[in-house]
Parts: C-alpha cells; structure tokens; sequence
C-alpha cells in the first residue's frame, strides 16, 4: 500500500459488472490509497493498520448518518420521557445492523453494482421502478426532517433561520460536488469529530452511569407508563435506527469507493467501528436527556431537539444546551449528505448516468443536479411558513418503518442469488436469522400503521397484533421447516465453491441468466407489493388528512 495522488479511472473490462467506469481504480480513503491491484499479504500490524484506515469511511459515515435530526429527536423522546430504561432497544439493534449492512458490504464489493439496479434486474421493472420512487419520495421527506433539525438548532443558537438553513443547504451541495472522493470523505469524517461533542455533555451533565448499565442490560419498560405509548416509540427507535436509505447508500458508496472481496474484512471492521459509534451516540442522548431532566419538571414533557436544548440550559448550564445544538446540526448535515447520495446513487443506477464522487460535475451533471435538487426541495419546504412539519416528522417513521421489510426482503434474495453472489451467497444460519428479523419489522410495521390509521388504538389492540404477528410467523417457519424435513429442496445445479471467493466477481448483468422465482416467491413477492401498496395508500391519505385538518 502506497500514499499516492489521485489517479483516473480505469475502463471497465469485460469481467467487470461496473455501471461506471469511475468505480474502477485505486481505492483512495480519507487516510490513504491502496493501489488498484494491491494483492499484497499484510503481515504486520502496522500494514494492517495502514490498510484499515485508507478503508475506513462508508461504515462510519453510513453509521453516524443514522443518528441523524430524527435520531436526536427519538432518543431525546425517550431519555426526557422515560430515563434510561428503553437503553436496551439500541442493544437489541446491534445484530440487525451489522448483519443488514454486512449483506450490502458484501453486495457492493462482489456485485459492483448498486441496490436499485440489482432489484431493477433481477426483479423487474415494477419493483424496480418501485424501489426507486419510494426511496426517492422517502428520502425527500428525511431530508426535510434534517433541515428541520438544522432549523432548530440555529434557532437556539440565535442565529437567522432562513440564511442559516440556505448556508447549510449550499455546504452540503458544495461538500458533496468537489469533483474528489477523497476530499468527500475527509469532510464526512470532520464532521463525524463534530458528533463527538456528546462525549463532553454526558460528563457535564453527570449522566447516572448507574441507571445506564441497567438499562442497557435489563430490558423493561417504563414503570407506570402507558403500554401503547411505549410500544410506538421503541417502533420508532427501530425505524431511526434501521432505515432503507442506509441500504443503497452502503452498497453504492462501497462501489464508489473501489473496495473489493479481497478488502471485505477491513470493510466489516470499518462497520463494527461505525455500529460502536451509533450506539455510543445513542446512549448519550438518551442518557443526557435522562441526566438532565430527571427529577424536574421536564420530566416526560418532550417537545423537540429545539427544547431539549433549551432544557439542558435551564437544568444543566448554558454550554451544555450549545453543544447539544451544535451537536444536532452536525448530526443533521451529516444524514443529509448521506440520505441524498443514496438518491442519486440509485437514480445514477436505474437510469445508468455516471454516478461517481469521482467525477467533476461536468462530467456527472444528472448524478449532481439530482443531489441539488433533492437537497433545494427538501430546504424550501422547510423555509415555506405553515408548512406542516410535525406531520411530516411522523410521515418520515411511519413510511420507514412500512418499508423497511421490504427492502430486507429483496436484500435477503439477492444474498441468495448465485448469479449476484456465486460463493458469497448467505449461509444457512443467516438465512434464518434475517428471516425472523424480516418478520418482527412486518409485525412492528403493522402496529405502526395501525396506529396511523386510528390515533386511538389500544394497548389491547396492540398486544393483540403482537401476539398475533408472532404466533403466524412461528407457525409459518415450523411449518416450512417440516416441510423441508419430509422434501428436501432438489440439489441446486448452480451450486458453487466457497474456496472460489478471493477471485469470483459477478459478471456484467447482460450475460446473466434470467432469475427463476419458485410459485412461493412469486406469491410472497405479490402479497408483500399489494400489502405495501395498500400500506402506503392508507398512510399518505391519512397524513393528508391531519395536514389539511391542521
């Protein structure tokens, strides 16, 4: 490995899958270059080192991403409301990030190709239209959330809004469009410095290092809460934790960046790194808040971030209510540089336009104006007096969380396609696990819809749904179990080497063999659309509805 300059792209042969041939070259990281080609064992430490650190980026950034404005709001909500004791959530969602992620890493680096084209190939061109449009209608509506975490933080900071949020949209346009990967990235990771003012406020605010270790490793609810409350606020930890846009963005800024098989392993570590981040956050804000507002009036009267900050001056100290400020817009610059990447990148994807931050804007303009142009809408909606931006807030949740199984859906079958993956398709173990998750984020999906649908519902109504979504989907997977007992799936002809991984990639996706879906996918894949149609519909005209009522 060698510190070189920036080298060009090189074309793309026909072994390649690439979309773009800016996805071709030398790895160039925030920290270092690692030359295109580099097969070299790393024995010592200090190699190994040098190598991690020139990898490291899109596990962080897609990471820190994820503790996003909504992020804050969420484990604000639960620290100011409930204290430490809805902790454990976050360590519950540690194996369902890493092991989404990891099947993304995994996808980027063998597949080179990003998310939404996969699915658009793979699938058709329904879901892949479908990906698409509600990624980009889901991201749009996220972004609001950032500008809206952007505006609260300026204005208690006392500086103008409307100049503040306009200056915060051109830097993140201006971060983003330098026509250089690596000056992209060194940006991401001041930025990702500027999160770690949470450290320092946790230990001026005296967090009760007592009541976080219990929260975190004895899962309860809130004594004398109300149950349903409760319930749709861990739905909402998920959603701010676990969201489809970290899905393409991950998969895409791997290919950008170059990373192949033979790097997998620092990727993982890259990822782990960024996971430790996210929870570290999280537990921060949950426990400032819970710290802060214990014992006083603000107790269980969460507002916004905005009011958070005010209270932390009230009960703490003036530069306490600063740093968790300045801290929620870094936050929210960060998710919306990272939300509206994703956007272009599965647009770049779809529409086969070069998407690199390779590329100078003269040489990508459709990849940076659909950047720019999600960025200025997303602003200006904000800017726009009567907007509706609670609602929009709740729409941002509740959309996630409709559409999460989804894509862990369509992630779980192309880390089950050979042709996509050939030896480094899932194993068994994995497959069971992703499947189970995939049916809890149904179950926690239809709570959160229902709960849209009819403010009024129940804690009964709720349990209900849980027990109910839980006892269908063990019976489903005792069900299918028996069935493989008694006939066991006919040796797959396509079966391959696992000893093959060092040197297998995909081949470009015109020489692949047209995928065939069993009836039982066929009849998954129709009632997952026609369940997230309907989702969708019913949630959009109720939304709708408040807004116009309000």
């Amino acid at each position: 490995m060698t510190s070189t300059p920036n080298t060009k792209s090189i074309p793309a042969s026909h072994e390649s899958a690439a979309l773009d041939s800016a996805h071709l070259g030398n790895i160039e990281g925030a920290f270092g270059t690692i030359q295109v080609g580099d097969e070299a064992p790393r024995t010592k430490m200090s190699a190994k080192l040098r190598t991690l650190v020139a990898i490291v980026g899109p596990g962080l950034i897609v990471m820190v991403g994820d503790n996003d404005a909504g992020a804050f709001g969420t484990y604000a909500q639960a620290g100011q409301n409930y204290g430490t004791s809805l902790l454990w959530v976050l360590l519950l969602l540690v194996p369902v990030l890493y092991v989404n992620q990891e099947m993304v890493v995994r996808l980027g680096a063998v597949a080179g190709v990003g998310h939404a084209r996969l699915i658009l190939e793979r699938f058709g061109k329904f879901w892949g239209a479908f990906s698409v449009i509600d990624l980009f209608i889901l991201n749009a509506l996220t972004i609001v959330t950032e500008f809206i975490g952007i505006s609260l933080g300026l204005t208690y900071l006392g500086i103008p809004r409307i100049p503040g949020i306009i200056v915060a949209a051109v830097f993140v346009i201006g971060a983003v469009s330098t026509g250089s990967f690596r000056r992209f990235e060194r940006l991401c990771m001041i930025l990702i410095a500027g999160s770690l003012l949470l450290i320092p406020l946790v230990i001026i605010v005296h967090a009760p290092i007592g009541q976080i270790a219990h929260g975190f490793l004895i899962p309860g609810f809130p004594p004398g809460a109300e149950l349903s409350t409760v319930t749709l606020l861990i739905i909402g930890i998920v959603g701010t934790t676990v969201a489809p846009w970290q899905l393409f963005f991950q998969q895409s800024y791997v290919i950008d960046k170059r990373i192949t098989p033979r790097f997998m392993n620092y990727e993982k570590v890259d990822l782990w790194i960024g996971i430790v981040i996210v929870v570290v956050g999280g537990t921060a804000i949950m426990s400032v808040t819970a710290g802060a507002f214990g014992g006083t009036h603000g107790f269980g009267n969460f507002t916004d971030a905005g009011g958070v900050a005010s209270g932390l001056e009230k009960y703490v100290s003036k530069a306490a209510g600063i740093l968790f400020a300045v801290a929620l817009i870094d936050a929210s610059v960060i998710g919306a540089a990272a939300v509206g990447l994703s956007t272009s990148y599965a647009l770049g994807d779809v529409l086969g336009l070069k998407h690199s931050l390779h590329r100078k804007v003269s040489e990508a303009k459709g990849f940076y104006a659909a950047f720019a142009g999600i960025l200025v809408i997303s602003a200006t909606v904000v800017l726009i007096p009567g907007s509706p931006l609670g609602l929009i807030t709740v729409g941002v949740q509740v959309l996630a969380g409709v559409l999460l199984p989804s894509a862990t859906v369509f992630l779980l079958l192309l880390c089950n396609d050979k042709a996509v993956l050939g030896p480094w398709v899932n194993g068994k173990a994995l497959n069971i696990f992703t499947a189970a998750v995939i049916a809890v984020l149904v179950i926690l999906s239809i709570v959160l819809t229902a709960s849209v649908l009819f403010p009024a519902i129940g804690s009964a109504a709720i349990i209900g749904i849980l027990i109910g979504g839980g006892t269908i989907a063990i019976l489903a997977g005792i069900t299918f179990a028996i069935i493989r007992t008694v006939r066991p799936a006919a040796p797959s002809a396509d079966t391959v080497d696992r000893r093959e991984r060092p040197t297998w990639r995909m081949p470009p996706i015109a020489l692949l063999s047209t995928p065939k879906l069993s009836g039982g996918r066929r009849l998954g894949l129709t009632v997952l659309r026609t369940y997230l149609l309907l989702a969708m519909v019913l949630v959009i005209v109720r939304v709708v509805q408040l807004a116009t009522t309000h």
